[in-house]
């Protein structure tokens, strides 16, 4: 996972042009996960993965309006589709799934970032049988994370997932294995944020300049660069240059 994801198109467009489009797609009917085999997408790679069914029941607006989303649509190679819906109080907050194999395995499966209606927010992998693991919710209702990397940070040949616990807020990144069927926090370090309220990305990403992997975010208070490296058991984090806007994030993450 590299670079900076974001929100989906319906974001962009004006106030009450979303809100025509959002009572629009409400009646929309997408290709539901009952209708295919159960086990059609087994032995598939997972091609494509979006979030479908836009709703306003979860109005944080930490993305830049209070529209988030209530489905994930998953695509396999062979042809398989299928639709994951939330009960009423989760939602998809989210920039867009990531596709990654995240247990090594050899098939990808979706990571999202899904909030409670009253627990806040938590990051859940997912596949066309549902649910696979996710971390605990933050606890608070409108409490949100933004994802950093999803990669073998260390080179033991075991996926990471990283994240920034409330950038607004804690800030403080944490760093998760998935092992034995369940996330486990590994790692975290304070002081650390990629995303301000109201901005419809998510900052920086992971690099690897020219081999080691690192995490490019911002210091707490958005003044510097920080990149960040973890060698298995902690994290290490040093200064790269001010930061300015989304160019100096782009520069970084191309290693100039």
């Amino acid at each position: 996972m590299t670079g900076k994801a974001r929100r989906p198109a319906l974001r962009a467009v004006g106030a009450h042009a979303r809100r025509a489009l959002l009572a629009a797609c409400l009646f929309l009917t997408p290709v539901a996960g009952g209708t295919q085999n159960a086990q059609a997408w087994q032995g598939q790679q997972l091609s494509k993965a979006q979030y479908l069914e836009p709703t306003t029941r979860y109005p944080h607006a930490v993305l830049g309006d209070d529209i988030e989303y209530g489905a994930l649509s998953l695509r396999y190679e062979g042809g398989a589709e299928f639709t994951i819906r939330l009960p009423k109080d989760r939602v998809f907050e989210d920039t867009a799934p990531r596709i990654v194999d995240v247990d090594g395995d050899g098939q990808s499966e979706a990571v999202v970032v899904e909030s409670h209606q009253s627990q806040g927010a938590r990051l859940a992998l997912y596949n066309a049988g549902g649910l696979i693991a996710a971390t605990p919710y933050i606890g608070q209702r409108f409490r949100w994370l933004a994802p950093v990397a999803i990669a073998d940070l260390d080179g033991d040949g075991t996926v990471e997932l990283a994240y920034i616990d409330r950038p607004h807020l804690a800030k403080t990144l944490r760093v998760w294995r998935f092992e034995a069927g369940k996330l486990s926090q590994i790692a975290s370090m304070p002081d650390l944020t990629n995303h301000r309220i109201g901005e419809r990305d998510i900052a920086g990403g992971l690099r690897t300049c020219p081999s080691n992997p690192e995490m490019i975010v911002a210091s707490g208070n958005w003044r510097d660069l920080m990149a960040v490296t973890f060698d298995g058991k902690t994290l290490a984090k040093r200064s790269i240059g001010p930061h300015r806007d989304r160019n100096s994030f782009a520069a970084a993450l191309a290693c100039k």
